[in-house]
């Protein structure tokens, strides 16, 4: 049976549905009107015109990337790949034998395989008539072209100790090379191909790049050839021990093989060099660090002209001063550099100046820390004539020299036999929490100061990382030789004290390293 009423209720149906779809667009177009009015000229109607491409989203500021393959298409004929021939002096400890594993220091069996490469590895070094002889090895890096007629970049460390490089371009040409010259400090090398033909070449960026910027890491990782990694940067001003110099972080994919390779901006400039990772596994872990384009570029342009880098030169071992070193010395905030070595002949000595003095300006420019003097130093001239203000235990004083030239070799000076001292008795100094003995009554120690040997492990000496074997030179600005030298130092440093807790400090040699350490002590009540 058909209903009367099912064509009329359906076509009403339908009515009702067109009805609503018109309020819908008509409450579409007057939102959108609305946008248009607030976007002004920026949006723009599609015309019957072939849509192009779009090849970035605006934003603010800046633009975000579709894709980076115009700016990879621009920049990777200027990088190549760098093949090395080198020597290496055999170590005995490094042997390696087919089938044997590398092994931690800290494994069991690390010593007995260390044994077993010794008596069956290559050559038997430990024959004298068979001496293990030294080998060729092949190392692989990255580097970039900085102009035409061939000179390029890369890490001091991919060509250090070669005797033959040879560089391959993009299209697998290949190149033999000329070192220029190096700077082993920043880890910067100049290389020159003599060819006939003009070179793609990069030029390096003039802005520092900001946190969150796209980098394009280039290079040659595990030698596969020219490889991209893109990624943005992480940091800056980054102090990875190695040296005064500031270092970009990025998270660009960097691993072995794409050290002295460049990183660019998207306009296609180098913004730094890559030289280091930090990884638990030697393979990228996204924390790469670059060498700023600033400094590859003033280095470059010393290397270019003179072959190497000539750097100001004080002649001191510095470090830090913490707020417990100010506390002690009588300084109103930890700034400064403290010296705690005076190289013997260098500028320094030629001015008297001596361990414990802090160095607070240079020409009137305040010094912030160890690395913001060596910065400082490092960037003028030698025979530079430079004015050091210097805070000698609460006096201030000015001191006139003149730079000597940073030396080449990276022992800047003879240290002592780093042997530990013999276990020898001690006094003990319970205020301190140490027993002492004069140094030149312990075999091994030395004729200078008094040597640690036992520490209190509750002490605030353990605290500071004090141990024995460690030799006390100075307490409170005096030499010592004697614990009773160390008894008046201490004194001194007390007496007259306003509050319950002194902090006493000392000059200390632990190993090959001298620093100064402050200790607290408790006041002697009256």
């Amino acid at each position: 049976m058909n209903r009367p009423d099912h064509g009329p209720a359906t076509t009403w149906a339908s009515r009702k549905f067109t009805r609503g779809s018109l309020a819908l667009t008509a409450a579409v177009l007057i939102v959108l009107g609305s946008l248009l009015f607030a976007l002004g000229q920026d949006v723009r109607f599609a015309s019957a015109e072939p849509a192009q491409p779009a090849q970035t989203l605006q934003t603010s500021p800046g633009t975000a990337p579709l894709g980076f393959a115009d700016v990879v298409q621009q920049v990777t004929p200027a990088v190549v790949s760098i093949q090395v021939k080198a020597e290496t002096e055999v170590d005995e400890d490094d042997m390696q034998v087919p089938g044997l594993p590398d092994l931690p220091e800290d494994n069991p069996l690390n010593k007995f395989f260390k044994e077993f490469k010794k008596r069956y590895g290559q050559d038997q070094p430990n024959d004298k008539q068979n001496p293990a002889k030294p080998h060729p090895t092949m190392a692989q890096g990255s580097g970039f072209f900085i102009s035409p007629d061939g000179y390029l970049v890369t890490n001091n460390h991919v060509v250090e100790n070669a005797e033959d490089i040879s560089i391959t371009l993009e299209n697998g040409d290949k190149f033999p090379a000329t070192l220029i010259g190096a700077d082993a400090r920043t880890d910067v090398a100049l290389l020159k191909v003599k060819a006939s033909q003009q070179f793609s070449y990069v030029k390096f960026s003039e802005n520092e790049p900001r946190v969150g910027d796209w980098v394009l890491a280039v290079g040659n990782p595990f030698g596969l050839g020219g490889t991209v990694t893109r990624g943005i940067i992480s940091a800056h001003h980054r102090d990875i021990g190695s040296g005064p110099y500031d270092y970009l972080q990025i998270d660009a994919a960097v691993n072995r093989g794409n050290s002295g390779g460049p990183s660019f901006n998207l306009d296609g400039e180098v913004i730094g060099m890559n030289t280091a990772i930090f990884s638990p596994s030697g393979g990228s872990v996204g924390i790469a660090f670059d060498i700023p384009a600033a400094l590859v570029k003033q280095v470059v342009g010393q290397l270019q002209e003179h072959g190497s880098v000539e750097r100001g030169w004080l002649g001191v071992v510095i470090q830090n001063v913490s707020d417990d070193i100010a506390d002690s010395i009588g300084m109103k905030e930890a700034k400064g550099a403290m010296i705690t070595k005076v190289t013997e002949d260098g500028p320094a000595a030629k001015k008297d100046l001596k361990p414990g003095d802090v160095i607070v300006a240079v020409n009137g420019d305040k010094i912030e820390d160890s690395r913001d003097l060596a910065r400082k130093i490092a960037e003028m001239h030698p025979n530079t004539d430079v004015k050091l203000s210097i805070f000698r235990y609460g006096e201030k004083s000015e001191v006139d020299m003149k730079l000597g030239t940073f030396p080449n070799n990276k022992k800047l000076a003879s240290l002592e036999d780093d042997d530990k001292p013999a276990a020898t008795p001690g006094e003990q100094m319970k205020d301190l929490g140490l027993s002492l003995a004069p140094a030149a009554k312990v075999p091994g120690a030395g004729d200078e100061g008094v040597v640690i040997t036992d520490v209190d492990p509750q002490s605030d000496a353990a605290d500071k990382g004090l141990k024995p074997g460690d030799v006390i030179l100075q307490v409170a600005g005096v030499a010592v030789s004697d614990p009773s030298d160390v008894a008046a130092g201490i004194k001194k440093a007390t007496d007259g004290a306003k509050t319950d807790t002194v902090k006493v400090l000392m000059q200390v040699k632990s190993g090959d390293q001298t620093l100064f350490v402050p200790l607290s002590l408790k006041r002697p009540k009256a």
